[in-house]
C-alpha cells in the first residue's frame, strides 16, 4: 500500500532532513521518496495542519497482563492501544499469570508480533515467578530475546538478589529496570504522605520509601559496576540522588510518567481512584522538580506505566482500589500539556529509550524500511472512554483538555492512522 505523508516537519537529530518540511512517499513499508512535493494519485494521503514525524516511539515500561488477566488487556488490544498512542515498540512487565520467568514465556509473547501493530517486547523476571526470592532463568530468557529484566510492579527488595541481577546484567549486556519503592515502609500507604493524606484521612506513603530504594540501588550499582534504569521517579530528592550518581559516572538512567508530570497530590481531593498509582503522585514542588529534570536531561525518557485495570478494580472505595492507570494513548498529549512541546520531548520518547535498551536506531531516509511516528503538537484533544482502544478505561486524563494529537504510526509494513 502506498501513502504520502504530506508537508511534514521531520524531527530527526543528526539527519539532513531534521527540522525541514517534506513530502514522504511510503511504498510497501519502505520510504521510497522524500521531496518538497510528490505527486502520486494512487497513494493514500496523510496530512494535518502542523504534521510532525519522528522515528517510532518506544515505551520502556508498561503492563499487558496476558496471559492470566485477559479481561484487563490482551496482547492484541494492548498493541492496538500502544499503536494508537504512537508507540511502535513497547516493553511489558513480567507480571502475568504465570509470570514471564522462562524462555518459553518470552517466546510466547514475541511470537505474536507478526500480526500486531506495535511490537511487544517482554521483560524477563529477575526472580522466579517475580516473588523476590531466587534468581530466575535470566540466561535462558536472554537467549530467547529478553534484553530487559525486572520484577515489574514488584520491585526487588532483597539486596543480595539485586546484586546478583546487576552482575548478570553486566556480564551479558542486559539492563535491570526497577521501580523505586521500599515496600516495608508504610506498606499500607495509599497516597503521598503529607497534608493532603491527613486531610483526606487516607494512609500516607512517605517519599523516603522511594528515596531509600534509590540510594540502596545506587550503592549496589556502584559496587557491581553494572547498569540500572529507575522508572517512575516521583520525588525531588530521589531525582537529585540520580543526578549526583550520573555526575559521578555511574551507568544509571531514569524515566518519569506523564501523570507525575501533570498531576499533584491536590488533585486527589476528589478521591479519584484513577489517581491511585505507585509510586504515588507527590507534591506540586516535586512535580516542578520532575519537569525541570526532564528539561535539563537528568530524566532520560518518558514511560507510560500503562497499567490497565477492570472497571471493578477502580469503581470501589479508595482503600480497595488497585494501583495503576491506563497510559498508552494519552501519554504524548499529557506530556505536552505538562511541559509544552519541544523536539527534545520527542528525543525522550524515541531516541533515548532505544539507546537505553540497545535497540536498533531506525533512519529517516530513502530506501529504508519505515519505522515512523506521526503527530501534531498543536491540536487540542480530549479523550473519552469511547475512543480508547484499550480494553480498560482507568485513566484520570479522560475528559480533560490536553494538547498534542497522536496521528499514527507506520511500522512493520503496517499503516496505523487514528480517526
Amino acid at each position: 500500500m502506498k501513502a504520502i505523508i504530506r508537508k511534514c516537519r521531520i524531527v530527526s537529530p543528526g539527519s539532513d532532513y531534521n527540522g525541514k518540511i517534506w513530502d514522504i512517499l511510503i511504498d510497501d513499508g519502505m520510504i521510497s521518496k522524500i521531496a518538497s512535493h510528490i505527486d502520486a494519485n494512487d497513494a493514500r494521503e496523510i496530512s494535518s495542519p502542523n504534521l510532525h514525524m519522528s522515528i517510532g516511539w518506544v515505551d520502556l515500561f508498561s503492563s499487558i497482563p496476558d496471559p492470566g488477566y485477559e479481561h484487563r488487556e490482551t496482547l492484541e488490544s494492548g498493541s492496538k492501544s500502544a499503536a494508537a498512542g504512537c508507540f511502535t515498540s513497547i516493553f511489558i512487565t513480567p507480571n502475568t499469570k504465570p509470570a514471564i520467568t522462562t524462555k518459553s514465556q518470552v517466546e510466547y509473547v514475541m511470537s505474536q508480533n507478526n500480526t500486531l501493530p506495535a511490537e511487544i517486547l517482554p521483560m524477563g523476571c529477575i526472580s522466579k515467578n517475580g516473588e523476590g526470592k531466587d534468581l530466575a532463568e535470566m540466561y535462558d530468557m536472554h537467549n530467547s530475546g529478553a534484553t530487559l529484566f525486572s520484577d515489574g510492579l514488584n520491585p526487588v527488595q532483597n539486596p543480595n538478589l539485586m546484586i546478583k541481577a546487576l552482575l548478570y546484567a553486566m556480564a551479558n549486556d542486559t539492563l535491570i529496570v526497577q521501580i523505586p519503592d521500599e515496600t516495608h515502609i508504610s506498606a499500607h500507604g495509599l497516597i503521598n504522605e503529607g497534608l493532603v493524606s491527613t486531610t483526606l484521612g487516607l494512609p500516607g506513603k512517605p517519599s523516603i520509601a522511594e528515596e531509600l530504594m534509590i540510594s540502596r540501588d545506587i550503592e549496589l550499582l556502584r559496587y557491581t559496576g553494572s547498569k540500572l534504569h529507575i522508572t517512575g521517579i516521583s520525588t525531588a530528592s530521589g531525582l537529585e540522588k540520580i543526578r549526583k550518581a550520573k555526575k559521578e559516572g555511574l551507568n544509571i538512567t531514569c524515566s518519569v510518567t506523564p501523570y507525575h508530570l501533570f498531576f499533584s497530590e491536590e488533585d486527589l481531593n476528589t478521591y479519584d481512584t484513577n489517581l491511585k498509582v505507585n509510586p504515588p503522585i507527590r507534591t506540586s514542588s516535586d512535580r516542578e522538580s520532575l519537569r525541570s529534570g526532564l528539561h535539563d536531561g537528568t530524566i532520560d525518557c518518558i514511560t507510560s506505566h500503562h497499567q490497565p485495570l477492570h472497571h471493578d478494580d477502580k469503581h470501589c472505595e479508595f482503600e480497595y482500589a488497585k494501583y495503576g492507570m491506563n497510559g498508552f494513548e494519552t501519554c504524548f498529549s499529557a506530556a505536552v500539556a505538562s511541559m509544552g512541546y519541544s523536539d527534545d520531548l520527542i528525543t525522550k520518547l524515541s531516541i533515548n529509550p532505544r539507546k537505553i535498551s540497545k535497540m536498533d536506531m531506525p533512519e529517516i531516509k530513502e530506501g529504508v524500511q519505515a519505522c515512523l511516528t506521526l503527530f501534531d503538537p498543536t491540536i487540542e484533544c480530549v479523550y473519552s472512554k469511547d475512543n480508547l482502544k484499550s480494553l480498560s478505561k482507568n485513566s484520570a486524563f479522560l475528559n480533560k483538555p490536553l494538547l498534542g494529537k497522536v496521528i499514527g504510526t507506520i511500522h512493520n509494513k503496517k499503516i496505523n492512522i487514528n480517526p
